[in-house]
C-alpha cells in the first residue's frame, strides 16, 4: 500500500469528521482519479508514489484550466473553486520549481546532450534528460517552453 495513499484516506477521515466539504470532495474526487488509474489497463495494480504524484499533477492541471476557462467565460465563483481545489491537491504535490530552477535544469541538459547550436533537432534528447529531474516539479509545457527557448 502506497503511503501517500494511506495519507490521503487519513486526511479525508478528517476532513469528514471537521465537515470540512471543501477539502473533503476534492480528496473524494482525487482517490477516485488514482482508483480509475489503478483499474485502468488490461491488469489492475497499485500505484506508487511516483505513480500518484502524477495522477496529482495531473488533476492540479486540470482544475487550473478550468478555473482558467471559467474566469473567461466570466463565472468568477466557479474559477474561485476550481482554483481552492487546485491549492487542496497541491497540499500533496512536492515543492514546486521556479523559473530559474527550471532553466538552470534544461541549461545542464543542453550541455550533457551536447545540444548547443542543433536546434530543435536535439529538443527529444534534452526533454529526456530534464524531464525525470522535474517530473511532478514543474509544467511540462513551461519545461517545454523553456528547451525550445534555449535551443531556438
Amino acid at each position: 500500500m502506497s503511503t501517500l495513499k494511506d495519507q490521503l484516506r487519513a486526511d479525508l477521515t478528517t476532513a469528514m469528521k471537521a465537515r470540512d466539504e471543501l477539502r473533503s470532495s476534492t480528496l473524494r474526487m482525487v482517490l477516485t482519479a488514482i482508483t480509475n488509474a489503478e483499474v485502468a489497463g488490461k491488469q489492475a495494480r497499485e500505484l506508487s508514489d511516483d505513480d500518484i504524484v502524477g495522477v496529482l499533477t495531473s488533476e492540479a492541471k486540470k482544475r487550473r484550466e478550468a478555473a482558467t476557462a471559467f474566469e473567461g467565460g466570466g463565472r468568477a465563483e466557479s474559477a474561485a473553486k476550481e482554483l481552492a481545489e487546485a491549492g487542496v491537491i497541491a497540499d500533496y504535490l512536492p515543492e514546486q520549481l521556479s523559473a530559474d530552477d527550471v532553466a538552470a535544469i534544461v541549461t545542464a541538459a543542453v550541455e550533457q546532450a551536447g545540444a548547443r547550436g542543433e536546434g530543435m533537432k536535439a529538443m527529444g534528447k534534452v526533454m529526456g534528460l530534464v524531464q525525470p529531474q522535474v517530473k511532478g516539479r514543474a509544467d511540462g509545457g513551461a519545461v517545454a517552453a523553456e528547451v525550445r527557448r534555449q535551443l531556438g
